[in-house]
């Protein structure tokens, strides 16, 4: 180091001089100095040189420019020189001493002034200085710190000063025991994270993020370093990575300020995240308070990105239940209704969000939003399109159960039912097909509480003014009765009690004089109609049901509908009232009674006198069912005509309606009959033949177990003639084979019957002993 020269010395204050002037004496001072001097003896009479006690007619200053150069070129070369020592002595490092006083030479050359910082960068001091960040002496960590700081203060610094070091060393000492430590720290950070670039590196440190927040809520105790840490957050949430690390460590503030008053790339990325993040239940909460309002508006104004990234949040925020209300007044249902419903010309699911909002409303639905408060709080065009969604949502496997838990365990079903009557038709019939689509799952409770509610299930049956004024509604309400559990005896009594059967044969008959096609709801009308006909065939053990089947002829009835009309269903539903009426004809039909007196005409006559001793008192006797029959009062096939007519229906292409015929048949080969005679008349018909026709061209599992039966019942009970007429089929036996082979366990054992039948599988033999 070069000496000092005593021309560099003010002679006021004994200090190398900064802003060297002259005065008139020709001594040079300190400006400072001597201005303090001038002003002290300002109201003396003279004023004298304080060097050479020369009187002075001036206070006039100019500036020594030569001298002043020559001591800051001296002091360059000298603070060069003090550079190039302290790097020697930190590479050294001989003893803490000898650090510190290096690094304290340090600070004070760049408190100088800025260049020096460059300097001391320039001669690859930094690498050096970065070691003694783990140094074990906390004061030489400390001053380290304060060092690195200062020559991080411009942009240039920053960067040199981090590709040299780890941060995560600094973001260690923030757990420093040693307070100074801790400051110097988080003041350091906060330098860097003045530099949006730096700003993604500060929050990749692992744990860094997360010591941030802990010290901004945890540390009430040092409101120093809550305040650092607090700037330093602020400055991390420039990079939306670095948000998002925040909302991980449960810090969601910065995500939801930019979610809702950030530019619409920000609210797009922020909101796509906000679907993703796994989230507490009570940050759920939170979240829904303060951002469902901002989300809802993005799916009001936003593009189509922006709509995706919102229904992602959304169905995040709404998977947790209480959250539901929240979502509800935010507005939420209106929007996810019409992105269900709004027709598409590309389905593209990159695209729409369909699958969120569907998400939406099923979770909405389970946290047990009462249906209720949507119906009071909504328009009706909203609540008829949730219905259509639940109905969509119904009828889809994966939901269905979903929807079915909510019905039962809430009081939607009152609601639903309460809706039929609703002023705007569109809901009511909306409310309905969603209870048709249920009523396999809760049919029995829908059916109660309808008897329940006043007014029903009379209103359901309003007789249309003519077959071309049937309205959809109408053709919707017999189709719910009609879907409704027949067996439910309170409501069939309760359709039985309002006079509605006189009405429903009117309308049936009209229809089959006019035919469906006068309406587009006709045919769908007739088919509830007689839905619920069928209905009461269930409950014929009720005097009251048996009573009305006779009354009003429904063999007759449900006969006729077999072959005059062109529903499928209706004959369908036609084959199995029929079924339901003939399964009561064994118990229904006695034998032949003498009417000599009226008491004698409540006992049973003997067998041997049903054909009676004279010709004036012979009663025919039904050869199936053993005793007097009739189509209306013992509800008999063979006397209703229906054989043919059924028959006829095993030549339809669909298989319900050909099994549900086949059904009917099959009463009258049951035990209870007389077999022998019922396959004798069935054979006259040719049944056996259309039933040989099923079982070629039909594959159903349950419609060929009951054709393999009823051929079984024909080798059994119908001698040689049947058996040589069904050995003839030369095709039957390979569809025995392959029925045996593929068939469930009744059918296997049908079919090996027949094939032992027809000689073509050995017969089991049991006349053995093990």
């Amino acid at each position: 180091m070069e000496p000092f020269y005593e021309t560099f010395f003010c002679p006021l204050t004994k200090n190398i001089m900064e802003d060297p002037v002259t005065i008139e004496s020709g001594v040079t001072y300190e400006r400072k100095a001597i201005t303090e001097w001038f002003e002290k003896y300002n109201n003396s009479a003279e004023i004298c040189c304080p060097a050479t006690g020369q009187k002075l007619r001036s206070k006039g200053l100019s500036t020594n420019i030569a001298l002043k150069t020559t001591i800051e070129e001296w002091k360059e070369r000298n603070e060069a020189a003090r550079i190039k020592v302290a790097r020697a002595a930190l590479s050294l490092a001989i003893s803490e001493s000898m650090v510190l006083e290096a690094l304290n030479d340090l600070q004070s050359i760049c408190g100088r002034k800025p260049y020096n910082k460059v300097q001391i960068r320039n001669v690859g001091m930094l690498p050096l200085l970065v070691k003694f960040l783990e140094y074990k002496d906390t004061n030489v960590r400390l001053a380290t710190l304060e060092i690195l700081r200062e020559l991080a203060e411009d942009d240039e610094g920053k960067e040199m000063v981090a590709k040299v070091m780890d941060i995560s060393t600094t973001i260690k000492m923030l757990s420093s025991d040693h307070q100074p430590i801790r400051h110097a720290a988080l003041l350091f950070l906060l330098e860097l994270s003045r530099s949006q670039s730096l700003c993604e590196k500060i929050g990749s440190v692992a744990g860094g993020i997360l010591m941030l927040i802990t010290i901004k809520y945890n540390w009430s105790f040092d409101t120093f370093a809550l305040e650092k840490a607090d700037e330093i957050l602020k400055n991390l949430e420039t990079s939306p990575n670095n948000i998002k690390r925040m909302a991980d460590n449960g810090y969601l503030e910065p995500l939801l300020h930019h979610l809702i008053e950030g530019c619409e790339e920000m609210k797009m990325e922020m909101g796509s995240y906000l679907g993703e993040i796994a989230l507490g239940h009570d940050s759920k909460t939170y979240v829904a308070e303060r951002a469902s309002p901002a989300l809802v508006k993005m799916l009001h104004t936003g593009n189509t990105l922006t709509k995706k990234a919102a229904f992602k949040a959304l169905e995040q925020i709404s998977s947790y239940h209480p959250n539901g209300k929240i979502l509800v007044e935010a507005g939420i249902v209106q929007i996810v209704v019409e992105e269900m419903l709004t027709p598409r010309k590309i389905h593209n699911e990159t695209m729409n969000s369909i699958k969120e909002a569907a998400a939406i409303l099923g979770n909405l639905l389970e946290s047990g939003i009462e249906f209720e408060n949507l119906q009071n709080s909504t328009p009706d065009k909203l609540n008829t399109n949730l219905i259509r969604i639940l109905l969509c949502l119904a009828k889809s496997p994966k939901s269905n159960a979903t929807i079915v838990s909510v019905v039962r365990e809430t009081e939607a079903s009152y609601t639903l039912i309460e809706l039929i009557n609703n002023p705007h038709e569109e809901l009511g019939i909306a409310s309905m097909k969603l209870l048709i689509t249920l009523s396999p799952y809760l049919g029995h409770t829908f059916a109660e509480r309808l008897c329940k509610t006043r007014g029903q299930p009379q209103s359901l049956l309003q007789s249309p003014g003519g077959t071309n004024q049937i309205t959809q509604k109408q053709a919707v309400s017999a189709n719910f009765l009609a879907d409704l559990p027949h067996q439910n005896l309170r409501l069939n009594l309760a359709l039985l009690s309002n006079d509605s059967v006189p009405m429903i044969l009117q309308s049936i008959h009209q229809m089959q004089r006019s035919g469906t096609r006068t309406s587009r709801y006709a045919s769908a009308y007739l088919e509830g109609l007689v839905g619920i006909i069928v209905r009461f065939t269930t409950t014929l053990f009720e005097p009251q049901m048996l009573f009305l089947a006779r009354n009003y002829n429904f063999t007759s009835v449900l006969t006729e509908l077999l072959t005059k009309t062109s529903s499928d269903k209706v004959q369908r539903l036609s084959a199995i009232g029929l079924k339901n009426l003939s399964s009561e004809s064994v118990n229904l039909s006695k034998p032949p009674q003498i009417k000599r007196t009226k008491f004698l005409k409540f006992f049973k006559l003997p067998r041997s006198l049903s054909a009676g001793s004279s010709k004036s008192k012979k009663i025919q006797v039904c050869p199936v069912h053993r005793g007097a029959c009739s189509s209306q009062n013992t509800f008999c096939l063979v006397d209703a005509k229906a054989v043919e007519r059924l028959l006829a229906c095993l030549e339809h292409e669909n298989a319900e309606v050909i099994e549900a015929a086949l059904s009917a048949l099959c009463t009258l080969l049951d035990d209870k009959v007389d077999v022998d005679k019922s396959v004798s008349l069935l054979s006259g018909v040719d049944c056996i033949q259309h039933v040989l026709n099923v079982v070629k061209e039909h594959r159903e599992e349950g419609l060929r177990e009951k054709s393999l039966w009823v051929i079984e019942r024909f080798l059994m009970k119908g001698g040689d003639r049947s058996a040589s007429y069904i050995s003839q089929d030369r095709s039957l036996p390979a569809t025995l084979v392959s029925a045996f082979h593929h068939g469930d366990g009744s059918t296997k054992q049908m079919a090996a019957k027949i094939l032992r039948h027809l000689n073509q599988m050995p017969k089991v033999t049991t006349n053995f002993t093990i």
